[in-house]
């Protein structure tokens, strides 16, 4: 199976530059494929990938308004072209409902503003020794906090908004079945106690988010004070970002009521051992977790003779894994 696993990396200041340079570029030939696609659509012309690559990377170098992206990699632009041809077909797709899901809207251009990132090909990056490298960027170092599993397929690297930088790499991991057992358990997800199972087991909620509040607030009117476009605003700015990273960091490695977030969780890992995973809607009439647990077990007994493995886990809720966590890769869009 496929996972991310995600690592800090750490770039030098000229690294910085070169990497603001490739989101940069990436950004601009995202928006001008999502631009020709909305003339082509509008005009009734049909155009092929191929065609808008042409035009946005190839023929757009040539002139003197898109030269500057001959100075990166070409392997993120031609990434980035991929990212709005996905993000177009989603939302069309949507709008003819053939996709299943939710309703897509029409793709937004990217801003400079907020979190960066470009996607890397296997023939767009190297790993040489402990450092990542990327082609017009150099070798960045990266802290090896676990070791990957298999050679990556790819790489997107991200620069946050308080300013730190992370790679992510897709690589394929094997699973590992553990041996049968007949336990099975139902969990209720909640509010006031963020896990309740069969067993008797209650995890209380943390609440991150409510108990970092008052910082929040108060680095915000802060911000507020500060003139638009002053050191003063930049630096409150950055405080602001550091503290919404705080709580989103914790919250994500302990869920904080992010019901969805956890079933992941619990799905990607009874994938990996080889368990069994049922979810139960918000609307089945399940108030106890004792029904949740006999919910699962007609479900698990109604799915006999399809293939489906002995259920272990049943999870009934209301309603991201921590980003570093292991759970399917999904490509990221920067």
């Amino acid at each position: 199976m496929q996972v991310r696993y995600r690592y800090r990396i750490y770039p030098s200041p000229g690294q910085q530059q070169a990497l603001a340079r490739v989101f940069g570029c990436a950004r601009v030939v995202y928006n001008d494929c999502l631009r020709v696609r909305d003339v082509a659509y509008a005009n009734e012309e049909k155009i092929n990938d191929t065609e808008i690559q042409r035009r946005v990377i190839t023929l757009a170098k040539a002139t003197p308004e898109r030269a500057w992206l001959g100075e990166v990699t070409s392997v993120a632009l031609v990434q980035a072209c991929r990212d709005a041809r996905r993000a177009y077909r989603n939302w069309f797709d949507s709008l003819q409902g053939t996709r299943k899901g939710p309703k897509v809207r029409h793709p937004k251009p990217r801003r400079k503003r907020g979190r960066q990132s470009i996607r890397l090909t296997r023939n767009g990056f190297r790993l040489h020794g402990e450092r990542l490298s990327v082609p017009k960027v150099g070798d960045i170092k990266v802290e090896w906090s676990r070791e990957l599993p298999s050679v990556p397929s790819s790489v997107t690297v991200i620069r946050e908004p308080d300013g730190r930088y992370y790679a992510s790499f897709v690589v394929e991991r094997e699973t590992v079945p553990l041996p049968s057992c007949d336990r099975e358990v139902g969990i209720d997800l909640g509010l006031n106690a963020l896990v309740v199972t069969s067993d008797g087991e209650s995890i209380p909620n943390p609440r991150f988010l409510r108990k970092a509040q008052r910082r929040l607030k108060r680095a915000q009117r802060a911000l507020s004070r500060k003139q638009k476009g002053s050191a003063n605003r930049a630096e409150a700015k950055h405080r602001v970002a550091v503290l919404h990273r705080k709580v989103r960091d914790a919250r994500l490695d302990h869920a904080d009521a992010g019901w969805s977030q956890l079933m992941r969780c619990i799905q990607q890992k009874a994938i990996q051992f080889g368990r069994g995973f049922s979810k139960i809607g918000r609307f089945e009439p399940t108030s106890q977790v004792r029904n949740i647990l006999a919910a699962g077990r007609a479900d698990r007994l109604n799915a006999c003779g399809t293939g489906v493995r002995p259920l272990t886990a049943t999870v009934g809720a209301e309603a991201g894994t921590h980003r570093s966590a292991e759970w399917p890769a999904r490509e990221e869009s920067p």
